[in-house]
């Protein structure tokens, strides 16, 4: 049984950083994306950012574009979010996702994803 656990949300001052992980335990078969997307209270989930298999590629909504970077190590069943330059509107759940590697931008659409954390909870105060 596959499972995506996130790690490293909390509460910081506007402006701070935070750095979220997520590690994949259980076999995934096949070469996979890797992403984050996130929920804010009454507003639908949303993507945030995505890595491909190999982790060239990296694709990121407009609204963190410049602000957060998603890597992935060389155990390719990680993958982190460094978020930068907070802003209260970076309030969220954040979920750390992974499915087919249809490319880095493939994953924006919610599509193919196959496995979902459970959600950490990022709240930037202002």
């Amino acid at each position: 049984q596959v499972q995506l656990v996130e790690s490293g949300g909390g509460l910081v001052q506007a402006g701070g950083s935070l750095r979220l992980s997520c590690a994949a335990s259980g076999r995934i078969f096949g070469r996979y994306a890797m992403g984050w997307f996130r929920q804010a209270p009454g507003k639908e989930r949303e993507f945030v950012a995505s890595i491909t298999w190999s982790g060239s590629t990296t694709y990121y909504a407009d609204s963190v574009k410049g602000r957060f970077t998603i890597s992935r190590g060389n155990a390719k069943n990680k993958a982190d979010l460094q978020m930068n330059s907070l802003k209260p509107e970076d309030t969220a759940i954040y979920y750390c996702a992974a499915g087919f590697d249809g490319g880095a931008q493939a994953m924006s659409s919610m599509t193919g994803i196959d496995y979902w954390g459970q959600g950490t909870q990022v709240t930037v105060s202002s």
